[in-house]
Formats: C-alpha cells, structure tokens, sequence
C-alpha cells in the first residue's frame, strides 16, 4: 500500500483573489491540520533559487574546519544562541546550526565567509517572512478565530528566527538527527534538501515528508495547539 502523503497546497489563489481556488485550498488545510498538523505549500513567492542558493552557502559553511566556524559563536547576552552552534555532545540530537533573528537585529553574527553568505540568509528570512505573515492570516481563517487574532498575538516579530541545519551522518549506534518534539511557536516553515529526513507521526505511525523541488513545509506548532484544545496535533522527528 502507498505511504500517504502530506497534503500540498497552492498559495497562489491568494495572491490572484481567486476566491475559489482560496476556498478549496483553505479546505484542505483544515483538513490537513487537523490530522497532521502539517502540510506543504507551492507558489508561495519564496523564489526557488534563493532558497537553493541559500542551501549550496549553508553546506560551503558547515563543511569549514570549526576553528573557522567558531568564528561565528554567539554572543553571551543573546536570548537565543544567534550564531554558529553545535548540539552538547551529551545531546540525543546529532547536528550544528547557524540561527539568526531578523536581518538588523543586534543580536545576529553571521559568518565572514563564503562570500554572500550573510545577504542571501537576510533575503530568505525577509521572504520567508512574508510566507509567514500569508500563512498565518489564512491558518487564523481557518480556525475560525477573530480577524487578526494570530497577527496581534504574534505582533513581536523581533523574536521571529531562522535556522540552518546540518545533521551529522547516521552511526552503527546513534542515528538521531532531532529527536521526536512539538516545535514551541506557532508556524515553522521548512525547507529540506534533497536527503529529507523528516517525518511526521499520524495514528501512531512516522510518515516521511518526502523533499519536492519548490515545496515548503508549514508545522502548526504547540501555540496554536493550544488555542484548538489539540485539536490540531502532531509529533515530528528527524532522522
């Protein structure tokens, strides 16, 4: 039997005011949320081959000796650890990251090198914001909730956060790149290479999220659980 899928959904329709095709789409995110908490997302206006170009950088930079990568180490004061950053060795989660907040905020420490590295990051988190903000409006939509409710709630995008993830090769003992978790925000927005890893728990049963060239993956997080009284759930790990 085929492995069922994660719903995919076309944002362009609210971009046309096409109020059909919003109304199937907003259809099938109700649907998709309610029984993944997950779905992904084309036409989204987050240009493929800045998101690509942004990956081809992000790998440049985790294949750099660490004495290079350190270069970048987060400052003390920091909320979160913006910077370059490994996992402790004691951790289940095998992987290093890079995070930023948004493009301007003191907190950021973005890498010398490779060349380019820091505007094509400011120009995802910038586009991705945009998705988000799309994203956001539609999900308050469709659960129903007061208009804006979702906006004014989240209406410090100062604390908003970009992610670079790189997860180390499996081992004959440890084969964990993140462990099962609920992320604790409202939406999550993804973007896989081509070696995927995700997956998303359903009925008691991990389901792969298969990477599409163009596709983002949307997470409906632990906040907006909350405000549904779990009416939307999921589990997530990455293998």
């Amino acid at each position: 039997m085929a492995e069922p899928l994660i719903p995919t959904v076309d944002l362009s329709p609210f971009t046309k005011n096409d109020e059909d095709g919003k109304k199937k789409a907003m259809e099938v995110i109700t649907k998709a949320c309610s029984e993944y908490g997950f779905f992904q997302i084309v036409n989204h206006g987050v240009p493929i081959n800045l998101l690509q170009r942004a990956l081809e950088l992000s790998k440049v930079f985790f294949e750099y000796p660490s004495d290079e990568k350190l270069k970048s180490s987060p400052a003390s004061n920091a909320p979160l650890p913006a910077g370059y950053n490994t996992q402790p060795q004691q951790s289940p989660d095998k992987n290093e990251y890079l995070l930023m907040f948004p493009p301007g905020s003191t907190f950021n420490v973005f890498p010398q090198n490779p060349p380019d590295f820091k505007r094509t990051l400011e120009d995802v988190f910038s586009k991705l914001t945009e998705t988000g903000l799309l994203v956001e409006t539609i999900v308050n939509q469709c659960l129903g909730l007061p208009p804006n409710f979702l906006k004014e709630y989240n209406h410090d995008r100062s604390w908003d956060f970009m992610v670079a993830l790189r997860y180390f090769p499996a081992t004959e003992s440890e084969n964990n790149g993140l462990t099962e978790h609920e992320d604790s925000n409202c939406i999550s927005l993804v973007f896989q290479d081509e070696a995927g890893g995700l997956e998303v728990r359903k009925d008691g049963e991990w389901i792969p999220v298969i990477p599409a060239k163009g596709t983002l993956v949307v997470n409906i997080s632990d906040v907006i659980q909350v405000i549904q009284h779990h009416l939307f759930f999921f589990v997530i790990k990455v293998t």
